[in-house]
């Protein structure tokens, strides 16, 4: 009976130890199946193909680029001569149309050329500002827009002479009304003018942008303009 109890014990050790040893290989082999194992690759693993469409300056069609090439953008170009004339004689050019705007304040009798005129106001007195700041980070001179308000607009497309100006300051009732409208509508056409030559000569693009948004808002505004001095 001791060797049969002592023959069963070793049966259960070898099979215990069986067991463990088994365990032990899938353990082993689990790692390293595991390690061995390559991780598929995240989202930041692939790179976009998909092509940009990148606006061009006004008048200009858009243009198709890869996504490394939009830091490439119209701002990098530098200024040049056309810019410099365009804002330097808009800077006057929007003096002299505030001049003529306020007058409306007192002078005008139809409420719809004092509500032209505070739209001037309201959209050129800002536009002065960039157009002055334009000119002091690019180092050049900043017209003196009361000193020049009168002789520095000789030959500038729209400019009203003074004569002309000192004749609308005179008027009052009606008469101020037709007379304002007849020059603000002269005067915008030659800002729409000046905003077209620089948009085909010019380099930079804030000014571009202020191109355009003189030639959209100013043409409307002679459109509408035209349409209240056809009723007076």
């Amino acid at each position: 009976m001791p060797d049969l109890c002592r023959f069963s014990l070793s049966v259960r050790r070898s099979a215990v130890l069986s067991l463990v040893v088994t365990a032990l290989v899938a353990t082993g082999l689990a790692g390293c199946t595991s390690g061995s194992r390559t991780p598929a690759p995240g989202p930041s693993s692939y790179t976009a193909r998909v092509p940009v469409i990148q606006p061009g300056r006004p008048g200009e069609p858009a243009t198709t680029v890869s996504p490394g090439q939009t830091a490439q953008r119209p701002q990098d170009a530098s200024w040049n001569g056309a810019d410099l004339y365009f804002v330097s004689m808009m800077v006057l050019h929007h003096t002299q149309a505030l001049r003529m705007a306020r007058l409306a304040d007192t002078r005008a009798s139809d409420p719809r050329v004092r509500a032209f005129a505070e739209r001037v106001v309201a959209a050129q007195a800002p536009e002065i500002q960039a157009l002055k700041a334009w000119l002091v980070a690019r180092k050049q001179q900043v017209p003196n827009s009361a000193a020049d308000a009168g002789h520095a607009h000789a030959g500038m497309p729209g400019a009203v002479t003074p004569a002309r100006l000192e004749a609308l300051a005179r008027a009052s009732g009606p008469a101020f009304d037709r007379l304002w409208l007849d020059l603000m509508v002269a005067h915008h056409a030659g800002a729409v003018q000046m905003a077209g030559t620089v948009t085909t000569a010019g380099s930079d693009l804030m000014v571009q942008e202020i191109a355009a948004e003189v030639s959209v808002g100013q043409g409307a505004e002679i459109r509408r303009m035209e349409q209240v001095r056809a009723t007076l």
